[in-house]
């Protein structure tokens, strides 16, 4: 084979066979290779479609090794279809390290779009769509994770998550402890015959999860915070400072002096002569 091949991202069915495209099920006969995130997993959805390839195993405690081996095999020519254990590749999970990799050497990479859970979860919540962010999985170490969910406190934007199912409930309890009492939808076994939306808050979530043990993988929706409610909250933030303090915060930021006080002025609702009089009294 002549020249460089392609890396394919293919996705496959979140629990639904019948989600698996023509393109995707013609591209995984065609390429000279499969990467997958889990052999077994991947090997059951091959022998449905009858597609007898190659298969090797491409995951997150060996992406670093397996990662310069599938990019090699690129360089020689060959084509190779990445695919995870369900969905699209690339999204929480090491496929966006091997796209990284492709890029980077010059390597074509094109894809084979299908089902997303996030995609899915979001629509089914009932929560506004239009803006949203995608966080993936909470970190676990303690220090990361109260500083993404602080971080989040303000967000207005529509939030989702992916969960475990073991650890669920401690990220529902650390949901409610930063966050208060928001509304939450919790989909799980996502197109299988015992697909389900629990609409709720984050109390009401908490509680039923501590009577009841959670099963298969789960896409939390949490609406976020109501826009006049965060304006106010950040009102009250800048309020704690004085108005000097609050110039040199936003100075410190790269604003020069009069770009910070037009900032100042907007945050505390003010006019800028107010906060140039406030300034001379200070």
């Amino acid at each position: 084979m002549n020249g460089v091949g392609t890396l394919y991202l293919v996705a496959t069915p979140i629990g639904n066979l019948e989600d698996m495209t023509a393109r995707a099920v013609r591209i995984l006969r065609e390429v000279d290779l499969i990467a997958a995130e889990d052999t077994r997993q991947t090997l059951k959805l091959l022998n449905y479609f009858e597609v007898k390839k190659p298969l090797t195993s491409y995951y997150e405690h060996n992406k670093q090794e397996k990662g310069g081996v599938l990019i090699n095999q690129l360089l020689e020519g060959k084509d190779i279809a990445l695919v995870s254990d369900a969905g699209s590749p690339g999204i929480s999970d090491p496929g966006e390290d091997l796209v990284r990799l492709a890029i980077e050497r010059g390597i074509n990479v094109t894809m084979a779009p299908g089902p997303a859970a996030v995609v899915m979860g979001l629509v089914l919540s009932g929560f506004s769509s239009g803006r949203f962010a995608f966080e993936g999985f909470l970190p676990v170490n303690k220090k990361s994770r109260t500083m993404r969910l602080d971080s989040l406190k303000e967000e207005t934007r529509t939030i989702v998550f992916y969960e475990a199912p073991h650890k669920l409930l401690q990220t529902l309890e650390d949901m409610y402890a930063f966050w208060g009492n928001r509304r939450i939808a919790l989909a799980r076994e996502l197109t299988k015959r015992f697909e389900e939306i629990i609409r709720c808050t984050l109390k009401e979530a908490v509680d039923k999860y501590e009577r009841e043990t959670p099963r298969g993988e789960f896409v939390l929706v949490v609406e976020g915070i109501n826009e006049a409610c965060a304006a106010e909250n950040a009102r009250k933030k800048w309020d704690e400072l004085t108005i000097k303090e609050h110039l040199e915060f936003h100075m410190k930021s790269g604003m020069d002096k009069k770009q910070a006080m037009k900032k100042v002025a907007e945050d505390r609702g003010m006019s800028k002569r107010d906060i140039y009089n406030s300034l001379l009294d200070e």
